[in-house]
């Protein structure tokens, strides 16, 4: 059985919050003064990924209250890898984690596995297959997780492209990707992969009945979908289409066949290396006690900011252009699971969940919202992110950039007096520091897996269900009624709301 998150109300929030008042007027940088081994000792490395939690506003006492929150994660984390219902609103296991790991116990988990990898190899034959024919392009259709995940990687790990494959992306119902792509690619020698869990999903749908057509029987269709009976009277033929299981979460999938475009564009092994990368995150955060684990002190963070101090927003800089997207992932992997106000046994959250995520690359956002962050009214709380050894050979232009990095977060942290009030920085933001020694297709795996489970995490104190999303369904219900009447098949006079009536009526007599 589930253990019921820790009250509002309850003794340990109330310490926290005693924490939080002792201090509140003691800078980030006195803490780090009074303590000299703090940048040691609120240090964790991770296989190649090393955490920094030290410019965190919280000191030993605090953070030793701050983990109690943590009591229920090891049991919960045992759940999530075994299969048991996690996904309570859908009635459902969350075995991501089967897809790159196989620390589940028992008959579900080992079923998952077991399915995971004989979709691998269906995968992997699907790539060679490719790799062997005279296709020179693929475009993947997706939309969320069917198309952030795969994009991030592709992009993120471009120096691990084999050059075989030119991989594009359509993700938007904005035909304006489509008519900037078609010109460039040849329908003879081009491959289509549509992603979609339900195969239901209009925005894919949409792009891929263009290709689809735009294709006129040359080239190649594949889809990756849990509906394969769709997928197969849409006119994907049944050898080319691979799985998805509703026990994987499309923001949890690209460990999955939703990946074969990573595949295609990096190679089975680098694939795997991939979720070897998130194997090794696994392993350290079902094993590890949670003063030692790595996500669930990134997970207690938040909460701490969140809902200690009542900081509303997170930050993710990365300072490594590819990683430009990593910022977007996070913010779908973070928001659409943690965006709930009700708690998984339908009552209030007695405390603010999410936080809005955001953020940018470095070094170029230092010249656009950084002055906020320094200056501004709102405290921001952050995760900087930063890569030790570059892929490049211009070490020069790396260390301006690792340069910039441990500055930024040292400024905000600590401030500095100034001779007028404007050049006065008054410090005090928290940021934890994240380091890569290199971006690799198993560095970027376990980084990846670490925010899931700080996810998780955070969802499992919090009590509500991260693994759902009816937040989303409202808005399409609303836009499948509209769309009638936007393609003159009904009435602007039969909209209910007279906002969206006024604003109809003016778009119909402008086209």
């Amino acid at each position: 059985m589930a253990r019921p998150p820790i009250p509002a109300d309850s003794e340990t929030w109330s310490l926290l919050r005693a924490h939080a008042a002792r201090l509140a007027d003691r800078p980030l940088a006195r803490l780090m003064a009074d303590d000299p081994a703090r940048g040691r000792d609120f240090g964790l490395r991770m296989g190649s990924l090393h955490a920094c939690f030290a410019r965190q506003r919280y000191d030993r006492a605090a953070r030793e209250a701050l983990f109690a929150l943590a009591a229920p994660l090891p049991a919960a984390f045992r759940r999530l890898f075994d299969g048991e219902t996690v996904n309570v609103s859908e009635g459902r296991p969350a075995l991501h984690t089967a897809l790159r790991s196989d620390l589940g116990q028992g008959a579900v988990a080992a079923a998952a596995r077991a399915e995971a990898l004989a979709a691998r190899e269906r995968m992997a034959g699907l790539v060679a297959g490719l790799e062997q024919s005279g296709i020179t392009d693929i475009v993947n259709i997706g939309i969320g997780g069917s198309d952030l995940g795969p994009r991030l990687a592709v992009q993120s790990l471009a120096e691990f492209d084999r050059g075989r494959f030119r991989t594009h992306f359509l993700f938007n119902a904005d035909a304006s990707g489509v008519q900037r792509l078609l010109p460039h690619l040849d329908p003879e020698r081009t491959a289509v992969l549509l992603v979609s869990k339900s195969f239901g999903t209009q925005e894919t749908l949409l792009n891929g009945s263009i290709l689809k057509d735009w294709l006129a029987g040359r080239g190649r269709l594949y889809a990756v979908t849990a509906a394969v009976d769709k997928a197969v009277a849409f006119g994907v033929p049944g050898s080319q289409v691979l799985p998805m299981w509703d026990w994987v979460g499309g923001r949890f999938s690209l460990w999955s066949p939703v990946g074969l475009c990573i595949a295609l564009a990096l190679g089975m092994a680098n694939f795997d290396e991939l979720l070897a990368g998130a194997a090794e995150m696994d392993r350290h955060v079902l094993e590890s006690p949670p003063g030692r684990n790595l996500a669930a002190w990134h997970a207690l963070t938040m909460a701490w900011n969140r809902d200690v101090l009542g900081l509303g927003t997170h930050a993710v800089m990365p300072y490594d252009e590819r990683l430009d997207l990593l910022p977007d992932y996070l913010q779908q992997l973070v928001m659409e699971s943690l965006g709930k106000t009700v708690r998984s046994d339908d009552t209030a959250s007695p405390v603010p969940t999410v936080p809005v995520l955001w953020g940018a690359t470095g070094t170029s956002s230092q010249h656009s919202f950084f002055q906020a962050l320094h200056q501004g009214s709102d405290l921001v709380p952050a995760d900087f992110i930063g890569v030790v050894r570059p892929a490049h050979g211009y070490p020069g232009s790396h260390d301006v950039v690792l340069a910039n990095l441990l500055a930024q977060a040292e400024a905000l942290a600590n401030g500095s007096p100034g001779d007028a009030p404007q050049r006065h920085y008054d410090g005090g933001r928290p940021n934890t520091m994240l380091l890569l020694d290199e971006l690799t297709p198993r560095s970027l795996g376990s980084l990846l897996a670490l925010y899931e489970h700080s996810v998780y995490a955070l969802s499992v104190v919090w009590g509500i269900n991260a693994f759902d999303q009816w937040g989303v369904e409202l808005g399409k219900r609303l836009a499948s009624g509209l769309l009638p009447v936007l393609s003159g098949r009904g009435s602007a006079d039969d909209i209910a709301d007279p906002v969206t009536r006024a604003l109809v009526t003016e778009i119909l007599a402008r086209r």
